[in-house]
């Protein structure tokens, strides 16, 4: 059985001059190694309670825990906690300040107080896996956004962190670059590792994600399975969501008695095909 990595226990978080709780009594379980989709209307919470995942933000009442032990907002604890919980900002201006490509993902990892032979051999592995080498010294300001989403996701790769957090991670991105940071994100999907995302793709976390976390003004308004989440029309409309094409297709084929309604869900429409071809096969 997964052991939780992540546990928030009621917490709490207001912003300065803002009187509405962005986080309000949120409690939550995660476990390792899973795929978990965050999703919900924007202003919800999701990105706030990354923030306090990674520490940058400190819940006002509540805890927070990783592997059982509260967190620990000291200047050594938090350099822990960092190391083994990255965050990729939506924007990744945000976090890219370096001259240059290189430069840029190597900064973490020789903070951390490798050698400066063992951050190379970590930095070259890492813009090899994310095919990004060819403008490892292209400067970072000259960058497309597909390519500074990459050289985000390489930053925080580099830490080899247990629990990776990306908040809207094709924002903004043609279908193109969307799929370059898909693959990305397979790419990240280690033994033990758990990787934790906001998105509003339906189709995307349907098909990828093992739990789906539905964020409410400042709350968890529903924990699950994929298909369990998203069978539920009704809090889809509570957070602006709709069905995801592929399930409602099959629902409908099934309430049609075109497709038996014993068949495994099917994840993407590439699925559904592979039903429909068998019935075809057996009825020509």
């Amino acid at each position: 059985m997964s052991r939780t990595i992540l546990k928030a226990d009621n917490i709490c978080y207001t912003y300065d001059g803002e009187h509405t709780p962005a986080l309000d009594h949120l409690s939550l379980d995660i476990k390792t190694g899973r795929k978990i989709a965050c999703m919900g209307s924007n202003g919800s919470g999701k990105s706030t309670f990354f923030l306090c995942c990674n520490g940058i933000r400190r819940p006002d009442t509540g805890t927070l825990f990783y592997r059982g032990k509260p967190f620990d907002y000291s200047k050594k604890g938090l350099l822990n906690l960092r190391r083994k919980v990255g965050i990729v900002f939506q924007e990744p201006d945000h976090q890219i300040f370096c001259a240059d490509v290189q430069q840029e993902i190597s900064f973490g990892v020789m903070n951390l107080g490798c050698t400066e032979a063992e951050a190379r051999r970590k930095v070259t592995q890492v813009m090899d896996k994310l095919e990004i080498t060819p403008f490892a010294h292209k400067p970072t300001h000259a960058l497309s956004g597909g390519q500074k989403k990459q050289v985000a996701i390489a930053d925080i790769l580099v830490m080899e962190p247990e629990l990776i957090i990306l908040d809207e991670p094709t924002a903004a991105l043609d279908p193109l670059h969307t799929q370059v940071v898909h693959n990305l994100i397979d790419q990240m999907l280690q033994a033990d590792t758990t990787v934790m995302l906001a998105t509003h793709d339906v189709e995307y976390a349907y098909a990828w994600a093992d739990d789906i976390l539905l964020f409410h003004k400042g709350r968890i308004l529903a924990q699950g399975t994929p298909e369990e989440i998203f069978m539920r029309t009704d809090l889809l409309q509570t957070v602006n969501l709709k069905q995801p094409a592929v399930l409602s297709l099959f629902l409908q084929l099934t309430q049609d008695n075109i497709l038996p309604p014993n068949l495994p869900f099917p994840k993407t429409m590439e699925d559904l095909a592979v039903y429909l071809k068998r019935l075809k096969s057996k009825h020509p």
